[in-house]
């Protein structure tokens, strides 16, 4: 058995992930458990305390999870990207620029595109995610393509040792990733698309594969560099194997859980 001092340098050995929450998030306490099955030190806190909070020079990882921020009444993570660009602009920036990893899934994506984090750090809106062409919410299972081109760090980080295909649920009706021609341009060349909706072998989709008429298919985007994520799909509802819905026919490795363990395992 190891020493009282062995085991205090495992604990100070675990990154700090500080996961913000507010009125409406419903996919905080998954994305928590999901962390901590990783090996994360996990602090999930209300936006009205984040505020308050001096720096977040303690932490490495910042996870804005998935839900309904403010009902979405004004647009899906309105209200809550405001907040972050009135309150938390400049902790971000200086987060980002001393090595921290950012993580948006789903109403986390959409907060991260509507305050300008994605995709140039620079807090001007460039692009949206905007209702589905269905007119619905979409709730299915997708087939995802990482993009091969996608940033190298990002690959390290975030995509490291995961197959070029993968299995993950969407939830969404806000999820159609929408921009002007040169922005995707940009994106496309900077190598910012980290995942697309695909087929099994990797080819264009359309609906329902593409569940939400998303531009390029795309379902997730990296700041330039790749420190910063954002996804529509829901890693945090593919932690173990029999979560998948043909689990029993169908052996699949829990692809969300090798997402959050890859940016824990970056820092140690």
């Amino acid at each position: 058995m190891g020493t009282k001092g062995d085991k205090e340098q495992v604990a100070m050995a675990k990154p700090n992930v500080l996961i913000f929450r507010t009125a409406g998030t419903n996919c905080d306490k998954e994305t928590e458990f999901a962390f901590k099955a990783a090996g994360a030190k996990t602090e999930l806190d209300h936006i009205n305390i984040i505020k308050k909070k001096k720096d977040f020079s303690s932490y490495q990882i910042i996870c804005i999870p998935g839900g309904f921020s403010y009902g979405d009444d004004l647009g899906a993570g309105k209200i809550f990207s405001l907040e972050i660009i009135l309150w938390l602009k400049d902790k971000m920036k200086n987060f980002i620029y001393k090595g921290g990893l950012i993580l948006g899934v789903c109403n986390g994506f959409q907060v991260l595109v509507r305050s300008g984090i994605l995709p140039n750090l620079n807090f001007n809106q460039s692009l949206s995610l905007i209702e589905n062409d269905s007119g619905r919410f979409e709730d299915r299972w997708v087939q995802l393509k990482i993009d091969s081109g996608s940033n190298c760090l990002a690959r390290k980080i975030w995509f490291k040792q995961l197959p070029e295909l993968i299995y993950l649920p969407v939830a969404h009706a806000e999820g159609k990733l929408f921009c002007k021609q040169n922005i995707l341009n940009k994106i496309k060349n900077n190598n910012q698309i980290a995942l697309r909706y695909s087929s099994s072998k990797g080819n264009e989709v359309n609906y329902p594969d593409n569940p939400n008429g998303s531009l390029d298919n795309i379902a997730g985007i990296l700041d330039q560099t790749g420190r910063v994520l954002g996804l529509m799909p829901h890693p945090e509802r593919f932690i173990f194997q029999h979560q998948y819905p043909y689990w029993q026919k169908e052996k699949k490795d829990p692809y969300g859980f090798s997402l959050f363990k890859n940016s824990v395992d970056y820092f140690r």
